[in-house]
């Protein structure tokens, strides 16, 4: 006996024919409420379910992510957003309950990536949830509950073949897992390690400070780290994800490639970002993108073609003030899914304001990880845990 659902196709339209299915089971532990999920589709729905539904449990906060390509592009739990947030997250004079501030949160530290996003919710999406969904591209959202108002906002999505699947919270998988490559199966136990503030008792450093909130932070980093592709690196501000390293050959890239994403996050709340003279009509992703060349180093592109975007010329954004600006970024947590191997990736780090770090020790050269760490007074907590995914 099993259960199955058959798709469209594969991770690419030549490979047919593809399923999903389950051994012993009458049914599978999700429903299609609407539209037709696709392979990538349900990779990135159950991989981002179990993130969100493990965030709740540590947190007690409604959570959410924002998935691309099986690793996620944000994730957050409830907090309320500052005006500032609630400006650059394009969700000015919205209702804003608290999934909908989670997903706001998930959605927004990165809304280049977030592009054509799968979305998870660890609680009922409600009204005031679809009604931001709604505004962006987005493939499909997984979640265990569904106000009906929000199931008529979303399946209005994509022509109406917006994917919503419904999941059942109360599914347990089995304790081993299987995949096949080249034909070959692979077996191995669940991730089922807990993340919580146990964690970050091992502290390495001379400061010992780690606030609760930088706890919730850390919290945050390692449980996306945990369904994040490998080698990976998560910086979290305000119990939000502002920068996410995923799938890098070297950590010091991926220290890199979220640092820089964190930096942009910040960067796009500099006043001059802020008061950028947009032309009306001007669509969310068209300002996203050109944000994100403004405040780059090619922001003389955007600045050539002014015309196509602003209705007046503004003023660059200089190295210098870029610099200073992003020196006052501070008290942001890093996580990081295997040990740190040189100090240089705590050196990037620092550029980005990075204060609280938990990452599991064990390289030969941790002596020189903490001494670095202790130059610029950081916490850093070793976990002794991995959290390799692929």
């Amino acid at each position: 006996m099993s259960a199955e659902l058959e798709l469209k196709y594969g991770c690419n339209p030549n490979q047919k024919p593809a399923k999903v299915y389950i051994n012993d089971a009458d049914k599978l532990p999700f429903e299609v409420v609407n539209g037709r999920p696709g392979y990538i589709n349900l990779m990135d729905a159950f991989n981002s379910w179990q993130l969100v539904k493990e965030l709740k449990e540590a947190t007690g906060l409604p959570s959410a992510a924002s998935f691309k390509h099986v690793s996620p592009a944000g994730a957050a739990v409830a907090k309320p957003l500052t005006d500032v947030l609630k400006k650059i997250y394009f969700v000015e004079g919205m209702e804003l309950t608290p999934m909908a501030s989670a997903y706001a949160r998930a959605r927004g530290a990165d809304r280049m990536s977030s592009y054509g996003d799968w979305i998870a919710l660890s609680d009922t999406c409600d009204k005031a949830t679809a009604a931001i969904i709604a505004r962006e591209v987005s493939d499909g959202i997984i979640a265990p509950a569904y106000e009906p108002e929000a199931v008529e906002i979303l399946s209005k999505k994509k022509k109406g073949n917006y994917c919503i699947l419904k999941v059942d919270p109360n599914y347990v998988p089995a304790v081993q897992e299987v995949k096949q490559v080249f034909g070959i199966s692979f077996e191995q136990g669940r991730n089922n390690l807990k993340i919580d503030r146990d964690l970050f008792n091992n502290i390495v450093t001379a400061n010992k400070e780690l606030p609760e909130d930088a706890i919730t932070d850390l919290i945050v980093a390692l449980i996306t780290l945990k369904y994040t592709q490998s080698n990976s690196v998560c910086y979290v501000k305000d119990g939000q994800a502002i920068g996410v390293g995923a799938g890098q050959q070297s950590r010091v890239h991926c220290t890199r490639l979220a640092g820089n994403k964190a930096d942009n996050w910040y960067l796009r709340q500099h006043p001059t970002v802020l008061a950028l003279p947009f032309k009306e009509g001007i669509g969310r992703a068209d300002r996203d993108n050109t944000i994100d060349v403004y405040i780059s180093d090619d922001y003389a592109d955007v600045l050539d073609q002014w015309e196509n975007y602003f209705s007046e010329k503004p003023e660059p954004l200089t190295k210098e003030e870029k610099k200073a600006w992003l020196a006052t970024m501070d008290g942001v947590a890093l996580g990081s899914d295997a040990f740190f191997p040189f100090g240089d990736n705590i050196e990037r780090a620092k550029r980005s304001g990075v204060k609280y770090i938990a990452e599991p020790g064990g390289s030969v050269r941790d002596d020189n990880v903490i001494a670095t760490c202790d130059k610029y007074g950081m916490t850093m907590a070793f976990t002794g845990i991995r959290l390799f995914h692929h």
